[in-house]
């Protein structure tokens, strides 16, 4: 079965595979780059279209960025060798998250106070005015809806008074400019900005329906701070860090990333100051309390020595005993100082559940057991600023925050047990030292009691001397210290000017824009090309076909309308389609040269190739050799003939060969003098038998001896069987296929008749064959061809002169001329 529409998929498949698998035809690609020219061009307009669309029409982004170098580092803390508890190991990644934090872009919020937001409404975007704005206002939300609410202002034409209106609620005020408008959802007093000229102010504002402005929440407006901002390492040897914000309006970037470079630096002050102000603090409470202890016990100790009428001799002798002992006595003062610090931690800690974390530094520097709770203050410190930060996300009642602050509670309970064990151990180091200095017994010539009395009030006068003493030192150390504190942090560099673009890029968008329209381009070609499987030339058929198929000739594409008889080589004769046929008339020699009648086979594998048209032409330039011809059509299920010579199709080979009519009754005339037809006749229910009987041979027999040439129009046998007797008995058997029609796996059915059905002798006829194609240019002729050398001055082909030189040119540039034929 010669059908080629059961295997189509299959085909097509393997199709697909052998033009990936083998090397591609860059004639194939050129030509379906020119089909496809104007996709292509349309392609690149469109994109490039969406692309300036896309330019003009987004919302523009800008940026700009700083830098600032990072050194941590104290000089009078070097100078007088404190240990400061708030050196980390990073300080670099310790800024970095510092300058991230909500709490340190709330400051920057609260600063340049940019929770007003105003706004010139566009048709497709909002243009933020920023400074550049005509009228100012302060306002103080009460009603949290108008939150985030666009709030139209409309200004009279004295500028004196005017209306907000909040569409969105459905709201209107009436203002009056420089004073202040109270009410239940908000206190507003809206200003002309005052550095902005009067001519400007009348431009921009007045019947300007188009200008509102946007209040927003603080922590809102640092959300969204933090996603608008980026920080990051930018040399970690350098210890440089860089700052960059996006923003819409080009000054406001520059504005905050400066504002941040600087905050960032009276913060870092701040913060490291911090300790030595809660110390200094603290110092300033106990010297008081201490110089009153001081004064009382000196008065004490005088009117002790008034009392006992002490001579300094007698005084002097109990002060050399005393210092016997003294370094038990310096080793109490410590211990009991040191006591005495845990016992105001411990009761800071009772009076207040929430620990301040960092007095409690500052309570605990520069004691011994400093080191023994670093590691649990610095983890409840930790705690305490990641609740802090989570408290801007959610709320105090959250999962998080409740294991947060369960976390807090257990260390809370350790630093706790911890200061208690400290605690114990001082007090029992205490107790043992008074113990050993009760073991010195000072002999002086006193009583017993007058020197236990004595040693007393001048153990506790020196006490608190030497404890007033220290506390001044102290406080003198820390005022270095804090005074020390001077930001050594350095801005390198600065942002200037307004922000830079940097989105939409017209590069990147013009660049986008070309690669679509490119990829979309190679994509059309490529998908066109996999799935290009149409025969346009002779290299086709022969590519594609297993054989050596014996090409008769190509048929060009005629470009005017074709007459209802399709009879063309008789209405112009000299045509360069008549020339073709007149070529395929002398190659039918090379075929067949003997002498007697011949019968002529065509046939194609679908409808639509043209075989018919061919077959009367055929006819047609045979009968003008003075040749007797005829035509008849054994198309009997689509037949055509009798359409081509205007006919009735009452009687022809039907009828015939069912034997209701004799052969002669259905010869018609044409209008050439030798040519004649045999319409199909009648459709029958059986085409096939009647094509098989025996009949068939007897009339084509009795054809032949009344004709010199038999043409016969076969049915397509990639559809039907019918015509395969003719084409195996024909002299002349004629496979036709339709350029830019006919599908290459159609040059398969060549090779079945050609193996199957022993037609070695099968020739192949192109059809249709634009030849005004510059591109994709095929070799047109194998020996067969329409070289025949004709000069441009001859005449010869008429009106298609023009097309014929050209293609005259190519034919016998490929060698192809009259030699070979």
């Amino acid at each position: 079965m010669l059908n080629p529409s059961i295997e189509n998929t299959n085909n097509q498949l393997k199709s697909v595979a052998d033009k990936l698998n083998t090397n591609f035809d860059i004639g194939v690609i050129v030509f379906l780059l020119v089909k496809s020219r104007w996709l292509i061009v349309c392609s690149f307009i469109l994109a490039f279209t969406v692309g300036f669309l896309f330019l003009r029409y987004s919302q523009t982004v800008y940026e700009s960025k700083a830098v600032i170098q990072i050194y941590n580092q104290n000089e009078a803390n070097e100078i007088l060798q404190l240990n400061q508890m708030n050196n980390t190991d990073n300080v670099l990644a310790e800024a970095i998250e510092q300058i991230r934090s909500k709490v340190f872009l709330k400051r920057i919020v609260e600063k340049l106070d940019i929770v007003t937001s105003y706004y010139n409404q566009g048709i497709f975007k909002n243009n933020e005015l920023y400074s550049s704005s005509s009228f100012l206002v302060k306002v103080n939300v009460k009603n949290q809806s108008l939150f985030g609410k666009k709030i139209y202002i409309r200004f009279n034409t004295d500028f004196k008074s005017g209306t907000l209106e909040v569409e969105q609620l459905g709201i209107t005020y009436k203002f009056n400019t420089s004073t202040w408008l109270k009410n239940k959802d908000f206190d507003i007093n809206v200003f002309i900005n005052p550095k902005q000229s009067g001519a400007a102010i009348r431009a921009n504002l007045l019947g300007n329906k188009d200008v509102f402005f946007v209040v927003n929440s603080v922590d809102a407006v640092t959300a969204e701070l933090q996603s608008k901002i980026e920080v990051r390492l930018l040399n970690e040897y350098a210890r440089t860090i860089l700052i960059k914000v996006r923003d819409i309006n080009p000054v406001k970037t520059t504005d905050l990333v400066n504002a941040i470079t600087e905050e960032f630096l009276v913060y870092d002050v701040e913060r490291k100051s911090e300790s030595s102000s809660n110390i200094l603090n603290f110092i300033e409470g106990q010297l008081q309390n201490v110089f009153n202890d001081l004064k009382s016990s000196e008065s004490e100790l005088q009117r002790f020595k008034k009392e006992k009428k002490m001579t300094g001799k007698e005084d002097a002798l109990l002060t050399a005993n005393m210092m016997r002992y003294s370094t038990l006595e310096d080793q109490m003062l410590k211990v009991e100082m040191e006591e005495k610090i845990i016992g105001e931690i411990q009761a800071s800690i009772a009076k207040n559940k929430n620990i301040d974390i960092y007095q409690l530094i500052s309570l605990m520097n520069g004691t011994e057991y400093e080191n023994l709770i670093k590691d649990i203050t610095g983890t409840i410190q930790k705690l305490l600023i990641e609740k802090e930060n989570l408290l801007y996300a959610v709320t105090p009642n959250s999962e998080n925050i409740k294991q947060l602050n369960f976390q807090i509670e257990n260390q809370r309970k350790l630093l706790i047990e911890s200061l208690d064990a400290v605690r114990l151990k001082y007090k029992t180091q205490y107790r043992n030292l008074l113990e050993k200095a009760g073991t010195y017994k000072l002999n002086n010539g006193q009583t017993p009691e007058d020197e236990v009395e004595f040693s007393r009030l001048n153990r506790l006068y020196t006490i608190s001397e030497k404890y007033y003493t220290m506390l001044l030192e102290k406080k003198t150390e820390f005022s270095i210290s804090k005074a020390g504190f001077v930001s050594q942090n350095i801005i390198l560099e600065r942002a200037l000017g307004i922000g830079a673009i940097l989105s939409p890029s017209k590069k990147k968008a013009l660049l986008i824009a070309f690669l679509t329209a490119l990829l979309f381009s190679l994509g059309l070609v490529f998908f066109r090309y996999i799935f290009h499987d149409k025969i346009y030339s002779l290299t086709d058929i022969t590519k594609y076909s297993s054989g050596n198929v014996a090409l008769l000739g190509l048929v060009p594409r005629f470009d005017r309308d074709i007459p209802v008889s399709q009879l063309i080589v008789d209405k112009n004769p000299m045509s360069l389609i008549s020339e073709s046929f007149r070529t395929i008339r002398s190659n039918l020699q090379f075929i067949n040269n003997s002498v007697g009648p011949k019968v002529v086979s065509v046939t194609s594998t679908i409808s639509g190739e043209g075989k018919t048209f061919v077959a009367i032409n055929i006819a047609g330039i045979l009968a003008f050799t003075e040749k007797k011809v005829i035509i008849i059509d054994l198309d009997m299920r689509k037949p055509k003939i009798h359409k081509g010579f205007g006919v009735t199709n009452t009687k022809g080979m039907s009828t015939i060969l069912t034997g209701t009519t004799e052969i002669d009754e259905c010869i018609n005339d044409s209008s050439m003098q030798n040519l004649k037809f045999i319409t199909a006749g009648p459709i029958p229910p059986n085409p096939s038998e009647l094509i098989l009987n025996k009949r068939l041979n007897e009339v084509i027999d009795y054809l032949k001896s009344k004709f010199d040439y038999v043409i016969i129009d076969n049915a397509p046998i990639g559809l039907v069987t019918d015509g395969i007797a003719t084409i195996q008995s024909a002299d002349y058997p004629i496979y036709v296929f339709r350029s830019g029609y006919s599908k290459r796996m159609f040059t398969q059915i060549i090779d079945r008749l050609r193996n199957e059905n022993n037609l070695k002798n099968l020739s192949i006829i192109l059809n249709d064959i634009d030849i005004s194609k510059k591109v994709y240019s095929y070799n047109y002729g194998y020996g067969y061809g329409y070289g025949y050398g004709y000069g441009g001055g001859s005449g010869y082909y008429a009106d298609d002169m023009p097309k014929a030189r050209k293609f005259l040119k190519r034919k016998n540039k490929n060698g192809n001329n009259r030699n070979k034929t």
